[in-house]
């Protein structure tokens, strides 16, 4: 592991080591280094997939020396602590920590609810029974977060399709997922980031006219490809006692997260203080954590690098290049490609928060539900035949986005910080 790290390391040092002579910044091809050195990490990330940690923390310290070495005027400290003048980058990486942390526990106290495992009994026996589970992943991850929705689905299915679920169909539950959490700031991570900067919630609404084109697309094709591969068995477990005290404690939480965004813009504070308050109301999942660090650690890195790259040079926004960063979101994490975006300022967010969170569905591991469920399914990790049997997601992608733009339009939103704009009108106190 350490040997892997270092490889990865030690060429992204020497390549500013090379120009440390000069002050200047380098550009190669005309690309800005930091760039560079970013887009080298989110490659590692593709490819050392069970070591994405490590990768993300080299890129981070390599994009770091370049700034040390190139920009002596840089401090790390002010980047992240702010200035006079400047907002520094600790609320949203604090906010980011503790609601990946957070929604971890909010994840598992619903599936302690055994509400999941209501689900089989309700679902058809052919065809459509797949198509009504790929709905409620979607459903779900508008308010549970989108890997556990993933997660949940998989588990469902794993059972009622006896363990045979066709690499199509593992494609259309990553797809659900995100599509479901796309209009959603409590849904998926990219929209949650929005939310923590200051993205009215009401912006990305607009995004679930998309999914919905979208689902009807791949929700369809995937059901098929899979009652062809394996016919649903929808017998449920007798017997089943739902845990009402967990579910109090999840619609807590989110509410405390709505409350404290209101009042504080900080969303984390109040999942964390629901979870506290409700370990004297159910026993808290603490275990979760040691589930989570990783993950956490690898998005919050590479969230302060993409914070550090230089966002003059980024492309304007449009809808076009918002349509491009689905399919860049289907090979790089949408996370820092969402920072960079809410860095820049000028974008549709309805649009950017489908093109980014849906976009990722496209290949397994663009997003972190598909690599959260390929643990549970190898067999999908291969890119070509994810590909090749889920290709319908590619096209639910185009589909969903054109419908998306026939129906709301393009509309770039008024810049969204140091203001409180980011309420409904109905919910702000009387004066």
């Amino acid at each position: 592991m350490k040997k892997i790290f270092l490889a990865f390391l030690m060429p992204l040092i020497a390549m500013p080591l090379m120009a440390a002579e000069s002050y200047a910044m380098p550009h190669i091809a005309g690309i800005r280094l930091e760039f560079i050195l970013f887009a080298l990490t989110l490659i590692g990330v593709a490819v050392f997939h069970h070591k994405t940690m490590y990768v993300a923390l080299a890129g981070l310290v390599a994009v770091l020396l370049f700034k040390w070495i190139f920009s002596p005027d840089f401090s790390l400290v002010e980047h992240i602590i702010g200035t006079g003048v400047r907002e520094g980058e600790w609320r949203i990486l604090l906010n980011l920590a503790g609601l990946l942390f957070g929604f971890g526990i909010l994840a598992k106290h619903f599936e302690l609810s055994r509400i999941p495992e209501l689900m089989p009994r309700y679902l058809p026996n052919d065809w459509k029974g797949g198509f009504v589970l790929l709905l409620l992943i979607m459903i779900l991850s508008s308010f549970l977060d989108n890997i556990a929705a993933a997660m949940i689905g998989g588990t469902v299915a794993f059972v009622v399709f006896k363990g045979k679920v066709h690499i199509g169909y593992i494609a259309a539950i990553i797809a659900a997922s995100n599509a479901g959490g796309a209009g959603s700031v409590v849904g998926d991570t990219t929209t949650t980031l929005m939310w923590i900067d200051g993205v009215n919630p009401l912006w990305v609404v607009p995004a679930f006219i998309a999914s919905i084109g979208a689902f009807l697309v791949f929700g369809i094709i995937g059901a098929v490809q899979q009652d062809k591969y394996q016919r649903i068995t929808k017998d449920s477990t007798p017997g089943i006692l739902i845990d009402h005290k967990r579910l109090l404690v999840v619609a807590a939480i989110l509410a405390g997260a709505i409350f404290t965004n209101y009042y504080f813009e900080f969303p984390a504070l109040g999942v964390w203080v629901v979870i506290l308050l409700g370990s004297f109301i159910s026993s808290t999942p603490w275990f979760e954590l040691k589930h989570s660090w990783r993950g956490t650690t690898f998005l919050v890195a590479l969230v302060t690098t993409a914070s550090l790259m230089p966002v003059e040079d980024l492309p304007a926004a449009s809808w076009q290049s918002a349509f491009s960063l689905g399919f860049v979101s289907a090979v790089f994490d949408n996370i820092p490609l969402t920072k960079l975006c809410l860095e820049q300022g000028g974008y549709d967010w309805g649009v950017l928060a489908y093109a980014v969170g849906f976009g990722g569905s496209m290949i397994w591991f663009g997003s972190s539900a598909g690599v959260a469920l390929t643990n549970l399914f190898p067999q999908a990790r291969s890119v070509v035949l994810y590909v090749k049997s889920g290709w319908h997601v590619i096209l639910a992608y185009i589909v969903g986005f054109a419908l998306l733009l026939g129906v709301a339009g393009w509309h770039p939103h008024p810049p969204h910080k140091n203001n409180n704009t980011n309420v409904p009108v109905l919910l702000k106190p009387a004066s």
